[in-house]
């Protein structure tokens, strides 16, 4: 059985993100794994067509993936204390990046939860979850946040 010593850990800052973190620290710890924690920044590109400059597109993504730089320094700090963690931001389609980053980088495991946007959001935007355990080139356990047992 092959080992697990390079884990992805897909978060979106939610709640669900919160609930997950101990697991995937847990995991880290006892499979003296390295741990990437990833955010994917969703692409504005789709809003290019709006009469809307695409400079100004441009700036306003950058402004949000400094704003998502900040929230990954504090989400680690708060969550994955005493334990190194390598962090990423990525630009595009959560499940496509993760996807692409999962298979470039050669992850051995990915650790996510099945929830994170809920709603209309889920709707629009589709389960990250799901599009990532049927394209995943390795194993991904999943941890339904809302489900768990402390």
């Amino acid at each position: 059985m092959k080992e697990f010593k390079k884990i992805l850990v897909p978060i979106d800052f939610s709640e669900a993100s919160i609930i997950l973190a101990p697991y995937a620290k847990y995991l880290g710890e006892k499979l003296e794994a390295e741990l990437h924690v990833l955010y994917v920044v969703r692409s504005l590109d789709y809003f290019g067509g709006f009469y809307v400059p695409h400079t100004s597109i441009k700036k306003f993504e950058e402004e949000i993936v400094r704003g998502a730089e900040k929230r990954m320094e504090n989400f680690v700090e708060d969550h994955f204390e005493d334990f190194p963690v390598k962090t990423h931001i990525l630009i595009g389609d959560a499940g496509t990046e993760i996807l692409n980053f999962v298979q470039q980088e050669n992850f051995d495991l990915i650790v996510m939860g099945t929830h994170g946007r809920k709603g209309l959001d889920k709707i629009i935007f589709g389960s990250v979850a799901d599009r990532v355990v049927k394209g995943a080139p390795c194993p991904v356990l999943t941890i339904n946040p809302y489900r768990t047992k402390d």
